[in-house]
């Protein structure tokens, strides 16, 4: 497409990708900044190794005209643990999914601050035999007693119901969803992809620093429930230090009885009636019927092309896949090679696209099976709002509704060498979700009812939209941005990242890297990131973005705040021809671990087709695994 009108370094075609410039390595990792109403500080965790045959790094690279010379695959997560855990099942001749599953399962014990049992997901999936895409929709649900005067006090809008306590509970869809994925795709038994998880919670691992300053930030809330108190807490009430070995024998057991008895365990019988209890004595509506009724749905993905690549991604309730994908549309008109990476001119024109994308994002994203979101306005339109020489006011981009404020977060990215790939993400919402421990099952409560929009004005004073109400059964929007790129019908990278709206920015950038620029996983993760996310009208930039660049930016209009990190992006590249490589982000303590290959397997081993499922399509009820 041309936009012509724009006097931004333009093309009136795509652009073949081209080579991008490696940023310096960061000497340290950052604690990841997730904006609330400014910048509001959130801790995210590291973990350490879990011992597995597996190379494991915060980058890895190998090379074959596939992408893979000697690896059955390449996993990228936000902790080696987990890394491992994906390449343990690569090397075990497990699928993607298998692999995905098993990261996920593992990066939410060791980053309990961030995702678990208790919360739910995203996970878009390529099937190489199928040469189709798959989404699935695991995110949490609204309880059937939810209302939205249940968070009123005297008539007004009360904001910590629906952050902490009993009330902010959503339905977990976790185990359903990774459940119902392994049914459909999984090679491996069940079990065998839950054990990596289940040994690091019952042996342990040593606490990262950064998990050690997420319990010591929230300590004084972690000691007001006694289930979390127990957990993370010493004896006599202090945080652990970092290099403490951290054991959850409860979160072991219930582990164990999902192995071996699969969603069953969880939603049914005695821990479904803790999940209940838990949440009723904290203020919650959250019953066992609610647990029962749950289902994953199955989705059919969002799709477009970029750079003559195709681009899946997750359709809603994700707002993250319809505005990551007007982004692309809008970007696609410009010559990235002649704007530069990282200059005034890229980053004021990523801003501008961000901007009118957040500022569209609430009125046209809410869960499909209840709203009817207006339409994303056209890239060209956007393009012809955009000015090279300055930006605007929050009101000139013409959004409505309340601005993003979902947070938390973990990625899981896989490729495999059979051309199939997963992109996964997992949340439990804000740190330690609502802060609601499930007694003597390791679980941890979500806080998703704070990501819907409620009938009140929000911190900026403006209306909420008709979308992403509160109601019964409901799932709310997220800015979760799980994507996968397709070239020569493999899946050629898997993405996303954590950190609440700037997981959109983050992927953006990541993506765009890897595309126009030709970097590696590693380059494209190290590159320093911006953000915006149109209110509040701050740009966003990373300690890397030079002063005389700020000051040009601030010549142009935008008000520049620096943060320590925007968002952490794991990302797994196999393209066409060249090196594989997979990068874990070091602003989290990310890793990357290629699995080694095995040797020819026997008809018994081999992968089982998966059985293809409607665009929308809810998962029947989920009994004992196969």
């Amino acid at each position: 497409m041309s936009h012509r009108s724009l006097p931004i370094g333009t093309t009136s075609k795509p652009m073949a990708a081209r080579q991008g410039r490696a940023a310096s390595p960061r000497d340290r990792n950052r604690p990841i900044v997730l904006l609330w109403s400014m910048a509001t500080m959130a801790a995210l965790q590291l973990a350490t190794a879990l011992p597995v045959q597996a190379t494991t790094a915060t980058s890895a690279t190998t090379a074959s005209d596939t992408g893979f010379a000697s690896s059955a695959g390449v996993v990228a997560t936000e902790s080696p643990a987990a890394a491992s855990a994906g390449a343990e099942m690569l090397a075990a001749g497990g699928s993607a999914v298998d692999a995905a599953i098993a990261s996920s399962l593992a990066v939410c014990v060791v980053h309990s601050t961030s995702c678990g049992l208790g919360g739910g997901g995203f996970m878009v999936v390529w099937n190489a035999d199928e040469q189709r895409g798959y989404a699935l929709d695991y995110r949490e649900t609204a309880p059937a007693a939810i209302a939205p005067i249940l968070f009123e006090i005297d008539g007004q809008y009360e904001p910590a119901r629906s952050r902490r306590g009993g009330l902010a509970v959503g339905v977990p869809g976790e185990v359903a969803g990774l459940f119902a994925a392994h049914r459909r795709f999984g090679r491996l038994p069940w079990k065998s992809v839950v054990m990596p998880a289940l040994r690091l919670a019952r042996d342990g691992f040593a606490i990262s620093p950064h998990l050690a300053r997420a319990i010591a930030q929230h300590r004084d809330a972690l000691a007001g429930d006694p289930a979390l108190s127990q957990t993370f807490l010493k004896a006599d009430g202090t945080a652990p230090k970092a290099g403490e070995r951290l054991r959850q024998p409860e979160l072991a057991t219930t582990l164990e009885a999902i192995a071996q008895q699969g969603p069953s365990a969880f939603y049914s019988g005695a821990r479904a009636e803790a999940l209940a209890e838990a949440a009723l004595a904290q203020g919650g509506v959250l019953t066992t019927a609610d647990l029962k009724a749950y289902r994953p749905v199955w989705r059919k993905p969002l799709s477009s092309s970029y750079r003559d690549a195709r681009i899946l991604t997750m359709p809603l309730p994700s707002s993250g896949g319809p505005t990551l994908l007007l982004a692309l549309d809008v970007l696609e008109g410009h010559d990235l090679k002649a704007l530069g990476a990282a200059t005034p001119t890229s980053m004021h024109l990523l801003a501008e696209i961000l901007k009118h994308g957040f500022a569209h994002r609430a009125a046209a994203a809410g869960d499909p099976a209840f709203d009817q979101p207006s339409p994303f306005p056209t890239a060209a339109k956007i393009a012809r709002q955009i000015r090279s020489f300055r930006t605007f006011p929050p009101e000139a981009y013409q959004g409505s509704g309340n601005a993003a404020r979902d947070a938390g977060t973990a990625q899981v990215s896989v490729l495999a060498a059979d051309g199939s790939g997963v992109a996964l993400t997992t949340t439990i919402n804000t740190a330690f979700g609502a802060f609601v421990g499930v007694a003597d099952t390791g679980v941890i409560l979500n806080n998703e009812m704070d990501d819907f929009t409620f009938p009140a004005p929000n911190l900026f004073g403006l209306a909420p939209g008709k979308t992403n109400r509160i109601a019964p059964g409901k799932r709310p929007v997220s800015s979760m941005t799980p994507t996968l790129v397709i070239e020569n019908g493999r899946a050629s990278v898997a993405l996303g990242g954590s950190g609440g709206p700037l997981i959109i920015s983050a992927t953006l950038q990541v993506l765009s890297a890897v595309l126009d620029r030709h970097a590696t996983a590693e380059q494209a993760v190290l590159a320093p990131r911006i953000h915006h996310q149109w209110q509040p009208n701050t740009l966003l930039v990373e300690p890397e973005i030079r002063d005389i660049d700020r000051r040009a930016l601030e010549r142009l209009g935008h008000a520049i705040t620096e943060i320590p990190a925007v968002a952490s992006v794991s990302v797994a590249v196999a393209r066409p021809g060249k090196p594989a490589s997979g990068a874990g982000d070091p602003r989290k303590g990310g890793a990357a671990a290629f699995a080694a290959p095995r040797a020819a397997r026997g008809s018994a081993r081999q992968a089982r087709r998966s059985k293809p499922a409607p665009a929308e399509q809810a998962e029947p009820t989920a009994g004992a695994p196969p």
